[in-house]
């Protein structure tokens, strides 16, 4: 990022009352609570030609993650190893009769300057016609190494690496961290990895173009709210995401647009959250927790 960038967008963040240094510890202190938190977002899904309701989970908690074999430390034998925000997305959405389900995870080191880069991503999208999966691995943080899988002919089962670019997939993680380390300006970028199967993409990085804003529109109700915005001209797509102004940031809602499937027609993607909540979620796993999915709304 330029340092003239970089000073206008710090300078235009003090005057919203947000000091960075301070923000990074609120942060620290707010994923440290030994819990994660579980948002529910309301979904308006663009696919085919229509707008489908959908719903949408999103985790974050914080893990240790070893940095050689880009998995969960679990034993604490080996020294690679580094703090991460990870981010879980799992959404869900009929289309007719049949179902989808998208999945997404992403690990992403709290540790910027020594990890610039997210680690690992990897998704999923399954339906009922059949299964797609994608991953990335940073590979001697010069390249993504890309697996993907498909059911589809065309695409079937690839394997390669492409340049390391800023991921679309770690803006929620980065932005819940800290929105001054969002890159700023034309940048290139890889879309999500759920939204590469759906439209079934090549393998690639793409010019985007990124501002950081006020939010005052009234899709989604809040104060003091900010607006990233990503957008790609050769994908005709936009991606606009709304969050507080304050740490932890939370995100209230995004709006993502791009042309259906079989007319071209630009329709917008929107996820809109309903609940939140800081839970411990990995013992809440009896039938008498089920009563917080009630509390959540889950369908």
């Amino acid at each position: 990022m330029k340092k003239s960038t970089y000073l206008f967008i710090a300078s235009f963040f003090l005057t919203g009352s947000i000091l960075a240094q301070k923000n990074n510890v609120a942060t620290n202190s707010y994923w440290s609570q030994g819990k994660a938190e579980v948002n529910v977002y309301e979904v308006s899904q663009n696919r085919y030609q229509e707008n489908h309701p959908g719903q949408l989970v999103s985790v974050f908690v914080t893990e240790d993650f070893l940095t050689d074999k880009q998995v969960k430390n679990e034993r604490y034998t080996n020294k690679n190893s580094t703090w991460t925000i990870k981010n879980i997305q799992l959404k869900k959405f009929t289309t007719g009769i049949y179902d989808y389900s998208l999945f997404s995870a992403v690990f992403t080191p709290i540790n910027r300057n020594k990890f610039p880069q997210s680690l690992k991503v990897s998704a999923s999208s399954q339906e009922w016609c059949g299964t797609m999966f994608t991953q990335f691995n940073l590979i001697d943080n010069t390249d993504y190494k890309v697996e993907h899988r498909s059911y589809f002919e065309v695409e079937g089962d690839k394997t390669k690496r492409i340049k390391k670019s800023f991921l679309e997939d770690e803006v929620f993680t980065v932005l819940r961290m800290n929105p001054l380390l969002l890159p700023i300006g034309t940048i290139q970028l890889i879309p999500p990895a759920n939204y590469i199967q759906l439209k079934h993409l090549q393998l690639q990085s793409f010019k985007a173009t990124t501002s950081l804003t006020s939010y005052d529109r009234k899709e989604v109700s809040g104060i003091n709210l900010m607006e990233y915005k990503i957008e790609y001209s050769q994908l005709k797509r936009s991606m606009s995401i709304v969050f507080e102004n304050k740490a932890p940031y939370k995100i209230v809602g995004w709006f993502e647009t791009f042309p259906s499937a079989f007319d071209g027609k630009l329709r917008t993607t929107s996820a809109i959250l309903k609940a939140q909540k800081m839970l411990p979620y990995w013992s809440q796993n009896s039938l008498k927790d089920e009563h917080l999915r009630k509390e959540l709304g889950l369908h």
